[in-house]
């Protein structure tokens, strides 16, 4: 049988009571419309997504776009159906168990199983750390005209005020990143209305996977460890396990139905932005011959003469509510993996000080932030099997999930998913290597 849940709940605000008392009726069968039955179950999937839309996919995906045009926008299809049902199991993991994935491998792994997978995750930690802080340090340059370093110390200010909302508990911190979210969405609706793409090689290519060389394998792995990303994979099961908690099984079913139609929404969006990057992009870059278009500040200067100034604005507008709230996101990730892993804690203040300082070093040596951004998603996609292979050992076994075990059909396929990720990472080292 599962590990027993929690008895009883931390000190919740009155929003987050209000939205536990919903769920409670919604699970118990009280008749409610379709729409006022799923609202007290949507948050964690739209936490989530965030990291599938942090700054690191912006550096992907406009390399892509530019160098290669629609050409690798299956990989950005193929990376979000997987990263909807990597999202989906970690979800269930923390609605079956009341752990999250990092406390399971604490109890299920060696002690020194442990601490390797720790450190491994740690610096996929400051991986994505050094991917978001650089972005918001960015978007804030973009916009404001400041230095990069100002930038940054900007960014560590608004992300300590957006955690301090974590205080009045889960669902205002959950309206300000869903908003944070919208933001990113509508400015890449106003981008891709811009744009006047070729919807015809769009569907070819979204249909049609297709590689150009060793260098378009490279930002294949990117987008990968951009899309399916490793510490988010830890925080959505601790986003899950104590938000609505229930002993009975048929409740567990029904709790896990609304979850997924959250990933679902949730994921969908974040797809949608990830292709609409690569899209504005192909039909931007590519097709005014600009293939060496590949850093966030080319993109953002060039969109003015091709697009007009009201894109380049919208361009640093959306990376830089992207940056502030994967920072967020990050942090919160790092701070569940430390007590997890380690069952100790951490101030979050510590951590993000500690995490903060990569991406100092990066600005201070003169580093290009782009090509830094792009290397951090291929560390962050090294990283996934770490996580992912945990995923489906746990969720496979009935002793831990109880009635939400996984399907076999649902394993074998993760399966084949973690076997493509890692098998991708493998060739991208040996193409490296020697050349192929």
């Amino acid at each position: 049988m599962p590990p027993e849940l929690p008895m009883s709940a931390p000190d919740v605000s009155a929003s987050d009571s209000r939205t536990v008392t919903a769920a409670h009726e919604v699970l118990q069968g009280h008749n409610k419309g379709f729409i006022q039955r799923l609202l007290p179950f949507l948050g964690p999937a739209f936490v989530a997504s965030v990291a599938y839309v942090d700054p690191g996919n912006f550096a992907t995906n406009i390399q892509a776009g530019a160098q290669y045009g629609y050409l690798l926008i299956w990989v950005v299809v193929a990376s979000n159906l997987m990263a909807m049902l990597i999202q989906a199991l970690s979800a269930k993991l923390g609605i079956a168990t009341g752990l999250n994935l990092a406390e399971m491998c604490r109890e299920q792994f060696s002690t020194p199983v442990v601490w390797g997978m720790w450190l491994i995750t740690e610096i996929v930690a400051m991986a994505t750390d050094l991917a978001e802080f650089l972005g918001a340090a960015v978007g804030f340059q973009l916009l404001f005209h400041i230095p990069l370093l100002w930038g940054g110390i900007l960014t560590a200010i608004v992300t300590f005020i957006i955690l301090g909302l974590e205080r009045y508990g889960f669902r205002p911190l959950e309206a300000v990143i869903t908003a944070l979210v919208g933001v990113i969405a509508v400015c890449y609706i106003i981008e891709t209305f811009l744009d006047r793409p070729d919807w015809g090689l769009i569907a070819y290519h979204t249909a049609v996977p297709q590689f150009s060389g060793t260098e378009s394998v490279l930002l294949a792995t990117g987008i990968l460890g951009a899309t399916v990303m490793p510490h988010v994979i830890f925080l959505h099961s601790a986003l899950t396990q104590g938000r609505i908690v229930t002993r009975d099984a048929s409740q567990l079913k029904r709790l896990f139905r609304f979850e997924v139609v959250d990933v679902l929404i949730a994921m969908g969006l974040a797809g949608f932005i990830n292709a609409a990057m690569l899209i504005m992009a192909a039909a931007t870059f590519f097709r005014a011959g600009l293939h060496e278009v590949g850093s966030i500040e080319e993109a953002h200067r060039t969109l003015t003469p091709l697009l007009g100034e009201a894109s380049s604005w919208v361009f640093a507008i959306s990376l830089l509510a992207s940056g502030l709230s994967s920072s967020t996101v990050g942090t919160m990730a790092g701070q569940v993996v430390m007590q997890g892993f380690l069952h100790r804690h951490i101030p979050n203040w510590l951590r993000r000080g500690v995490t903060m300082l990569p991406s100092l070093i990066v600005i201070a040596i003169g580093l290009d932030p782009t090509r830094t951004l792009v290397l951090s998603q291929v560390t962050l996609s090294f990283g996934i099997p770490f996580a992912l292979v945990p995923l489906i050992l746990f969720t496979r076994r009935r002793d831990i999930m109880g009635v939400l075990v996984n399907h076999r059909l649902t394993t074998a396929v993760t399966s084949v998913i973690a076997a493509l990720i890692i098998g991708l990472n493998l060739f991208l080292i040996y193409s490296s290597l020697f050349g192929a």
